[in-house]
Order: structure tokens, then C-alpha cells, then sequence
């Protein structure tokens, strides 16, 4: 039986000197190793021992950027192993320039972080041998310069040369993150002893068809020794309880096996049906022998049984791009997914847990893994998995023109087809995307013109990964960009086909402008806001803290962010007056804008079949477009999302020039309701009021036409319009914030306190709009279980806050804001006269 021993112990890291010595190197590092971590990274070792400061805390990235320059070496002695043929060195993933050695022998070099590699490494241990194992790393800022003055330049969305390595892209820096440019030993290293043969690689290809029955077709390659040449193998495979198998004469390395389970469960997606996994166990034994022989090996996995397909047909709005699964039709529910720290290492299993569950309890059924970051850990997908979140898998190219020449083309080609193997027993991931913004940046950021006939991507995306997606995993849909129209002959960004980006609306123009176009799906939008008050602090020291003091300048990496967010408040609210209403209202202008797009969107449905927001998460503590800051904080957008995302929705849209109510039903039963319709004043007076029932389908929209005593307002600066049903509301206000007449707002409010949890009541005595308790400003490990809340004259709610030990309404004066009082909303235990 094949024996793993794991490398985790006895590494010790140090600084390289033979090629050059960074100035700002510790005089430490030139003196011996430091103790190191694997899987890990140089950061995380010199954090550890207390060799560069936090790069997370005000401007220390710029003090830690020799480190991503600098020349390192990971060190330890291979334990002796028990008596095999065969001992493999293995590493599931080396970041990313290496050569790997045992004393004086060069094993191999590495260039790509997404990549395993295996060594024999046999005679190396023979007769108990423990050779020293040095792993020596060149900085990746090394051979990109390399790469590119051998290829010659390409067009690049951002300064640093990610395009000519194969290395997580956004290390280098991006509009939401910091350049930490890494290295190391950053997934598991081991060695792998075995006899006669091994496990190479396994492809199950899962379906199901129209009666239910499920197939898993297992594609199996193993590899054998010299003496394990001459011996005749069986790979045996079980799921649900049958089991099949195939026999491999003398040589044979390949074997196809089916397994057949009647009445398979299928596998759903949160919202839709269970999650119904199966274990799939594939078995390598030796029957030379008349005596039934132990495993040589064995390879585990979870399956689901499913279908999935894209739905790209034309029709008279263009062409669609609606994912069907189990033939049901999804309207998606997206999040884009960056990686959640960009010290990749310190994401484990609990983290990606903490942030897709938060995710799912938002209303998320589909999580994109963005093109410039990693193809995650096995825990990330296991976990949507069992979730029933469903993902959209980048390759990684992301925002730059990528040469199709060596060295980077077989790199490309090998680390696709691995990736694709190693993801593909995963019922959760649905869909292979070529690339990130990569077809439309050549169209439309004056790439061309730089290239002048140089490679630039589109061999891969059109050529490339297609048939490696075709070949190993037939069983998916491959789609070549994000956006990609489907064509060559459209725009690459044509809303009216396939997937689009809306960014211009961010850039340049106010949210309203979202409801503008319908989209066919929108994978990319959004709108920044700062994050958590408690992670600005934490990340943070500048006195005074102002929205462009220095250190929230450094943590804002966006072209022009602040401008951009100062321009979009302007649209709506007065200048804010202080950093704490800034904070405030850039935060409900993010949820606000986000709300504006999704409700317009969803109530266009089949028309508009998905929205994918930019984005779930952050790296570090920054100003951005996420739901949940740095230090996993969710931000006012993440409790917003959760009424946008939910199965249904009421929202008030125009349709033909007039208003009308919408009721979105995306679950999968009937609706009937009876919404209430009022026009009210400032003041709480209704104006005018109707009621009409109305039933919907499952997976429906429907449009509720509105009397004009509702919609014609006589002052509307003074009057908007709210519609209830079912606990659901929807609002419209005609006119800004700024020019809006809103009472002086008041509330009552109540504590209760037990265990860890605080009960606190807020009642309105006027109109309150976009009632925010800021948790973390009463203690930094506080949250809230509500985000924005309007509240009429007379309503209450109830927020319930954990991790506060509780305390008195006048505690509550300094984090109650509104809009009406964005200033804070100041004593706040009594009742007003």
C-alpha cells in the first residue's frame, strides 16, 4: 500500500545571497535561517518571527516590497522511509520560480504556482539516507522581467509583469489589493512510497439522464514500477453500494470503468433540491497472485449527479446566457470570489467555511472564482459542495495581454488540464470561463495598436482551453471570457449577448444609470464604500482619520477611488461634514446603488437571467467593492444583499414611463400576496392607498400596473412611495436625499441583554431612512444581525447584536445613524416630546 509521509517539520528559511542583497534586508536574515512554516510563504515566516512588520497596517507594504525582490531558500532532511520501490518527492504547490535540490543535485525546476510536481527521489533514500532538501526560490519579479525582454512587451491593465508568469496575478497588486509578491512552499510537500504501481490520475465523468439514472464514468491512469510492468492490475471503482471494474494486462497504464446507480439523488443548488453527494472510491490492486492481494492504492472523492447546461440561443432581446441545471431554468444570484487573504497560506478550511456560509445566508447560489487569483483549495470547493453554492470557474488570466509563446505556453497548457482534472469530481462547479476582461481589453483598451501582431491571449481562450475542457471534462460547458459575447462578430461587452461587465456606471456615470440597459447576465458590478469602522481603525492609526489621510489613501487602490465615491455621495447627499458621516453614507450609497441594479435586473427576468457582484470579499483591510471587509466584517451591502437575493422580492420599477410594482418569485412554489401601495408625505400622512392581490408562479415575475393618485405626486420633495407584502417592502423616492424634506428624526430605544447576545428595539417617531447600528463601534468584535432598516412613525425592529456585553440606550447615541441624522442620532432612551 502506497505510504504518505507529510513535510511539515524541521524547514528552516533563508535569505539567498548569491545573486544580490536587498538594501532593507534585516541584518538578522544575513546571519542564518529563521524557522519556517510549510505550506507557508517567505511573508508569513518573517512575520512569525518578527523580522517585517504587519504589511497590512498603514503604509507597511511599501517597507515589506524588497521582500517580493529578494532571493530565498527553504531547507530541511528528508526522514528516512520504510522499504518501497518507489519514493516520490511531491509538491501540490510551489510559489512559483524554484529549483528544487538534494545536496548537490538539481531534482528540477519549477516556473508555475498553480502546478504539482512529483521527483523520484528512490536512490536518494536508499539505505536509510536522510539528504538535506534545498528548495531555492527566485523571485518572480525576476523571470516575468526575464520572460518579457525575451517576448518582448504586452499591454497590461496595471504596472507589474503577472502576464509572463504563471503566478496568482493580483500578488502583484490590483485595484482592491496590495503588491505582496510571495514565495514559498505554499500547499502540502510529502513523499510518497509505493510498490508495483500507483494512482496517476482519476476523471470521473458524472451524469444522469431523463429516467435518473446516474453514471461515473472513471478514467484512470496509473503508473508502475519496473517490476510492476510485468504485473496485471485491477482498478476497481464503487458508488452508492456498486461496484465495477477493470482489468489492466501486463503494461497497460489506462482503464475506463462505469459504474451505473439506478434512481441516483440528484445534486441541487441551494434553493432548488437537497445536495446529494455520493463517495466515489477508485481501488488499484495487483491480481497477478492467486490469493487476493491488499491495495496498492486508492483515490476518494465525493460525486454529485446533475446536469448543467448553458443556454445561449438567440431570440428577439439577442442572445441569452441562462445556466440550467437539472433542466430548471436559475435566474443567478452571484458573488465574484477574490482570494480572502493575499497571504494565500493563511486561508484554511474554517475561513472558506465562515465566508461561504456567509455567503449562502445572504441568498448567494453562485460564487465566480475570478481569473486573477488561485484555483482554490480543495476545502473551498468541498464546501459549496455541501452548500449548494455553485461555482464559476476563471482560468487564471485576468486584466492583460498573455504571450502564447514558450516558456509559457506548454506552462498554460499543463496547468489547465491538472486543474481541470483535479476540480472536476466537484458537482458543485458548473462552468469553465476562459479569461478575465482579456477579449474585451483587446477590443477596447487600445491594446491592438501596442501589439502590433504579438500573441496576446486569444489562442488560449478560443483554442487552447476549449479542447482541454472538451477532452478531460466533457461534461461542462466552457465559456471563453468574462464578457464574452459568444462571437467574434459582436462586441466582446454587448449587453444584449452573453456575459457583461458594468463598470462605466462606477466610473463615470451615477447608479440610476444602471437602469438604463437589460443585460443577459451581468458578471461584473459594483460600487466601493470603506469598510468597517473597527477594521479602519484596526489597519489604520492615522490623527486625525479623514477619508484622505495618508493611510486611507494607502488603503485605497482603486484609480481616482475617493474621487469616485465624493462624485457618487454628491449625486445624492450633501458634503459630508466629518470622516464618521463620510464612512456613514458612502457605505448607504453602496448598498443603494447595489440594490438599484439587482431589483432593476431581476425584475427582467427571463430576459436578464443572473447578476454576479463585484465582489463577496476582500484580501486585506481596504476601500473596495466587497460585502465583507478585511477582517471578514460584513459591511451594510452584505444585510442589503440578503433582501436582494432573497426568493422573492417586491420592487417599484418603471415600465414604459410609469411606475409599477413588481413581485419576484424565484422560488419554487406559487405566491399569492396583497400588496399594500401607499403615497405618503414627510411626515407619515398617507396621500393615497391601493390594494390589489395578486398570484404569481414559481420562478415568475409580475408586473402590477399602479393608480395614478399613487404615482403622480403633487410635491416630491416632500412624498415617496412604499409598497408592503409578506414582510417585504420596496420604496421609491422621486427626488435626491439632498433636496428630499426630511423630518428630524427620532427613536426610542430598548436594551435587553442575556448571554452573549444584546436585544436592542428601535422605535420611529418620524420617518427614519436607512437606520444603521454600527456594532463595531461598541466593541471591535461586535455585529449586528440587521444592516440598513427604513422605519415609518410608529414601527419598530429589533437588531440583535453578539459579542456585546450590553449596556444602556445612551450607549447606543454614537452608532445610531441615519440619513435623516447622519450626524448621529444623540440621546436616544427616551421618548420625544
Amino acid at each position: 500500500m502506497k505510504v504518505t509521509t507529510p513535510l511539515t517539520r524541521g524547514w528552516t528559511m533563508s535569505l539567498n545571497t548569491t545573486r544580490h542583497l536587498p538594501a532593507q534586508a534585516p541584518q538578522a536574515l544575513l546571519h542564518g535561517g529563521v524557522p519556517a512554516t510549510v505550506p507557508g510563504c517567505v511573508h508569513t515566516d518573517l512575520l512569525t518571527a518578527g523580522l517585517i512588520p504587519d504589511p497590512f497596517i498603514d503604509r507597511n507594504e511599501v517597507e515589506v516590497a524588497w521582500v517580493g525582490r529578494a532571493d530565498w531558500t527553504y531547507r530541511t532532511v528528508l526522514p528516512p522511509v520504510g522499504d518501497h520501490e518507489r519514493t516520490d518527492l511531491v509538491f501540490d504547490g510551489l510559489d512559483t520560480v524554484a529549483d528544487v535540490r538534494l545536496g548537490s543535485v538539481s531534482l528540477g525546476r519549477t516556473r508555475n504556482m498553480h502546478r504539482s510536481y512529483r521527483f523520484d527521489v528512490t536512490e536518494a533514500l536508499a539505505d536509510g539516507a536522510e539528504p538535506a532538501l534545498d528548495v531555492e526560490f527566485t523571485s518572480a519579479y525576476e523571470e516575468a522581467e526575464a520572460v518579457r525582454a525575451e517576448l518582448g512587451p504586452r499591454p497590461n491593465a496595471y504596472p507589474e509583469p503577472f502576464n509572463y508568469v504563471r503566478k496568482m496575478a493580483s500578488s502583484f497588486g490590483w485595484d482592491w489589493g496590495p503588491t505582496l509578491v510571495t514565495a514559498g512552499i505554499w500547499r502540502q510537500a510529502r513523499l510518497e512510497s509505493w510498490s508495483t504501481a500507483r494512482i496517476a490520475e482519476v476523471r470521473p465523468e458524472v451524469t444522469v439522464d431523463a429516467e435518473g439514472t446516474g453514471r461515473v464514468l472513471v478514467r484512470a491512469e496509473v503508473e508502475r514500477t519496473a517490476t510492476g510492468a510485468a504485473r496485471a492490475l485491477r482498478v476497481a471503482v464503487e458508488v452508492a453500494g456498486v461496484l465495477a471494474h477493470a482489468d489492466l494486462p501486463e503494461g497497460a497504464t489506462t482503464a475506463d470503468v462505469e459504474v451505473v446507480v439506478a434512481d441516483a439523488e440528484l445534486w441541487w443548488p441551494r434553493g432548488y433540491g437537497e445536495q446529494s453527494l455520493y463517495a466515489c472510491t477508485v481501488t488499484l490492486t495487483d491480481t497477478t497472485g492467486a490469493e487476493p492481494a491488499a491495495p496498492l492504492d486508492t483515490w476518494e472523492r465525493r460525486v454529485g449527479f446533475r446536469t448543467v447546461e448553458l443556454n445561449t440561443a438567440p431570440d428577439a432581446a439577442g442572445s441569452g446566457y441562462t445556466l440550467v441545471i437539472n433542466g430548471e431554468h436559475l435566474f443567478v444570484r452571484g458573488v465574484n470570489w477574490i482570494p480572502d487573504d493575499t497571504l494565500v497560506t493563511r486561508v484554511d478550511g474554517p475561513r472558506y467555511r465562515r465566508r461561504l456560509e456567509q455567503a449562502t445566508a445572504a441568498g448567494v447560489d453562485l460564487v465566480r472564482v475570478w481569473g486573477g487569483g488561485i484555483y482554490e483549495n480543495e476545502e473551498f470547493y468541498d464546501a459549496c459542495d455541501e452548500l449548494g453554492l455553485l461555482v464559476w470557474q476563471d482560468f487564471l488570466f485576468a486584466c492583460a495581454a498573455y504571450p502564447e509563446e514558450e516558456p509559457l505556453r506548454s506552462e498554460v497548457e499543463s496547468e489547465a488540464r491538472e486543474n481541470v482534472v483535479r476540480l472536476m469530481p466537484h458537482p458543485s462547479l458548473v462552468l469553465w470561463n476562459g479569461n478575465n476582461e482579456n477579449l474585451w481589453g483587446f477590443r477596447d483598451w487600445d491594446w491592438e495598436p501596442e501589439l502590433d501582431g504579438k500573441s496576446w491571449g486569444e489562442g488560449y481562450y478560443l483554442d487552447l482551453l476549449p479542447r482541454v475542457v472538451a477532452h478531460t471534462d466533457p461534461t461542462r460547458p466552457y465559456w471563453a471570457g468574462s464578457p464574452w459575447s459568444g462571437s467574434r462578430a459582436l462586441h466582446p461587452n454587448d449587453p444584449d449577448h452573453g456575459t457583461s461587465h458594468s463598470w462605466e456606471v462606477w466610473n463615470r456615470i451615477d447608479y440610476s444609470a444602471y437602469l438604463d440597459d437589460v443585460p443577459r447576465f451581468v458578471a461584473e458590478f459594483g460600487w466601493q464604500a470603506p469598510p468597517a469602522y473597527a477594521t479602519v481603525r484596526r489597519s489604520v492609526t492615522d490623527e486625525p482619520l479623514t477619508a484622505d489621510s495618508p493611510g486611507m489613501l494607502h488603503h485605497q487602490k482603486a484609480e481616482d477611488g475617493n474621487g469616485k465615491l465624493d462624485r457618487g455621495l454628491l449625486n445624492h447627499f450633501d458634503a459630508p461634514r466629518d470622516f464618521d458621516t463620510w464612512h456613514y453614507l458612502t457605505q448607504v450609497n453602496q448598498a443603494r446603488a447595489i440594490a438599484t441594479g439587482v431589483e432593476h435586473w431581476r425584475s427582467h427576468w427571463p430576459v436578464c437571467a443572473g447578476t454576479i457582484l463585484w465582489q463577496l470579499n476582500d484580501c486585506w483591510p481596504v476601500t473596495s467593492w466587497a460585502a465583507i471587509d478585511g477582517d471578514e466584517r460584513e459591511k451594510p451591502l452584505y444585510h442589503e444583499l440578503k433582501r436582494l437575493y432573497a426568493d422573492r422580492l417586491l420592487t417599484l420599477q418603471r415600465r414604459d414611463g410609469r411606475l409599477v410594482l413588481a413581485a419576484v418569485n424565484q422560488s419554487g412554489t406559487a405566491w399569492t400576496c396583497r400588496p399594500t401601495v401607499r403615497r405618503m408625505d414627510a411626515d407619515g400622512a398617507v396621500r393615497a392607498e391601493h390594494h390589489e392581490s395578486v398570484t404569481l408562479g414559481p420562478r415568475a415575475v409580475a408586473l402590477i400596473p399602479l393608480p395614478d393618485d399613487i404615482t403622480e405626486m403633487v410635491d416630491s420633495s416632500r412624498e415617496f412611495i412604499v409598497a408592503d407584502a409578506d414582510q417585504l417592502r420596496a420604496l421609491h423616492f422621486a427626488t435626491p436625499d439632498r433636496l428630499f424634506a426630511y423630518p428630524a428624526a427620532k427613536v426610542t430605544t430598548q436594551v435587553a441583554t442575556a448571554a452573549n447576545l444584546t436585544r436592542v428595539t428601535v422605535t420611529a417617531h418620524t420617518l427614519v431612512r436607512d437606520l444603521l447600528l454600527q456594532a463595531d463601534r461598541l466593541s471591535p468584535d461586535a455585529h449586528a444581525d440587521r444592516g440598513l432598516m427604513t422605519l415609518l412613525p410608529g414601527e419598530s425592529v429589533e437588531v440583535t447584536v453578539h459579542g456585546w456585553s450590553g449596556g444602556t440606550a445612551e450607549d447606543l447615541s454614537a452608532v445610531l445613524r441615519c440619513v435623516n441624522a447622519s450626524d448621529g442620532l444623540g440621546s436616544s432612551g427616551d421618548a420625544p416630546g
